[in-house]
């Protein structure tokens, strides 16, 4: 059990020298659309989409569990054109293990979305039953979420993007929810059997499967900017998907944001989270990932303090392993249930440990920095985040800034240097934060 309060013995104390901090804009090149809706609406004109859709279908549309920007007004223009089509949609929860893989779980983390049966105007269906659609050549079973199953027909709403585990053509999209989001937890344990090496053949294969089984018509890609704002919105018709996601993979990995730096001493992250992304923190902005996969994110940091979860996760704390240093306000948000429900799914235990515990982020920073190997801490470089999905604005320490300085194309200086601010309970000053919506 762990004590209200940790008396750790540490030879010549917390007390090390704090760098100043800097203010700074990253930049990046940030392509964004006026309207979610509009560019939906334009979409439906496709004669490939609406020539499928008949009066009186009932079209089942999937929505995940990550936050994406503008996610619940993407799903509403669905559901809208759909009506005006004569179909009779509704939402089901297209996620494995979240919402601690029950059925009322997944309807309140689409509420925690925005998305509803008040705010889409149409029903919402949620369970874990699936069925079995069938085998795949290695013998995987193939599972599909019941309510969907039984549908006329399958939409889903998702972002494409760079996944946080592996490595291929096709990666976070429409095939990775096809399988593992409409296939609910069994098919997420299912796939995951198979380890996220295999992931770059076996989902693909999976998603031809299921759409040689099921009535897919389409799946409406959303691709985000570096500031986590929508660059673009496309219906791929089912019979397109295999060719043109990997092609919206490409502008999402352009487009995705990143730190601008070869090497950190010490990054220290506000909060991690399910809506920040499905690892909690991005190992594409880190550079850190699961122990037993070989990742290169350009980028080196040698200690990582986390110091709290977002509201939104609800007490998953998947990916915390990746820190080496968290704090007891995080300790004390965690939900083991949740936690390990998600990172048995993924079979990458080491998602859930504890790294060390310190009482306060501010004993939490000055550990990091303690414990920097041939580094003094007043000459560590530290960076200050608010997660890893709002990384346009970063506090650095002041010896970064020749850097910065020297690099006007990627950084723009908007703050004086000041102390690490901590009030007296050594809570940190968080950086700002426009509640934060991510993936995996």
């Amino acid at each position: 059990m762990i004590p209200e309060k940790i008396e750790v013995n540490v030879a010549g104390g917390l007390d090390v020298a704090l760098p100043r901090m800097v203010r700074v804009r990253q930049k990046f090149a940030c392509q964004e659309i006026d309207s979610v809706s509009a560019a939906v609406a334009e979409q439906f004109a496709d004669p490939a989409i609406t020539d499928q859709i008949k009066p009186g279908m009932r079209i089942a549309v999937g929505c995940g569990s990550r936050g994406i920007a503008n996610v619940a007004e993407c799903a509403r223009a669905v559901v809208d054109k759909l009506k005006e089509l004569g179909a009779e949609p509704f939402i089901f929860p297209a996620m494995g293990s979240h919402g601690s893989a029950s059925a009322e779980g997944q309807v309140k983390v689409l509420d925690s979305l925005g998305i509803n049966e008040q705010t889409m105007g149409c029903a919402i269906h949620s369970s874990m039953d699936v069925v079995e659609l069938g085998q795949l050549d290695n013998g995987m079973p193939v599972y599909f979420d019941r309510h969907a199953a039984e549908a006329d027909a399958v939409m889903l709403v998702c972002r494409v993007k760079a996944h946080t585990n592996f490595r291929a053509p096709i990666e976070s999209g429409i095939v990775k929810m096809l399988v593992i989001g409409m296939g609910k937890i069994r098919g997420a344990s299912a796939t995951h059997w198979y380890g996220f090496e295999s992931f770059g053949e076996l989902l693909p294969q999976a998603a031809e499967f299921i759409m040689q089984k099921i009535n897919f018509l389409a799946g409406v890609a959303m691709v985000e900017n570096a500031e986590d704002r929508t660059a673009l919105v496309e219906v791929v018709p089912g019979t397109r998907v295999m060719q043109r996601e990997p092609e919206l993979l490409r502008m999402a990995r352009d487009w995705m944001p990143r730190l601008q730096f070869d090497d950190i001493d010490v990054l220290v992250v506000d909060r991690i989270g399910k809506n920040i992304t499905g690892a909690g923190m991005d190992p594409n902005i880190t550079g850190r990932n699961a122990r037993d996969t070989d990742w290169d994110a350009g980028i080196q940091i040698r200690k990582i303090a986390v110091l709290g979860l977002t509201p939104e996760t609800d007490g998953n704390a998947t990916g915390v392993g990746a820190a080496d240093v968290i704090t007891m306000r995080l300790y004390r948000d965690f939900d083991p249930a949740k936690t390990y429900a998600n990172v048995i799914a993924a079979t990458l235990l080491d998602g859930a440990c504890i790294p060390m515990i310190m009482n306060t982020d501010q004993e939490a920073v000055q550990l990091a920095l303690k414990t920097l190997p041939r580094t003094l801490p007043e000459e560590a470089t530290l960076v200050h985040i608010a997660n890893t999905l709002e990384i346009s604005e970063i506090d650095v320490s002041e010896n970064l800034l020749p850097y910065v300085r020297a690099n006007p194309e990627k950084f723009e200086v908007v703050g004086d240097a000041a102390p690490l601010a901590f009030d007296a309970e050594g809570n940190l000053t968080p950086m700002p934060s426009h509640g934060a919506r991510g993936d995996e």
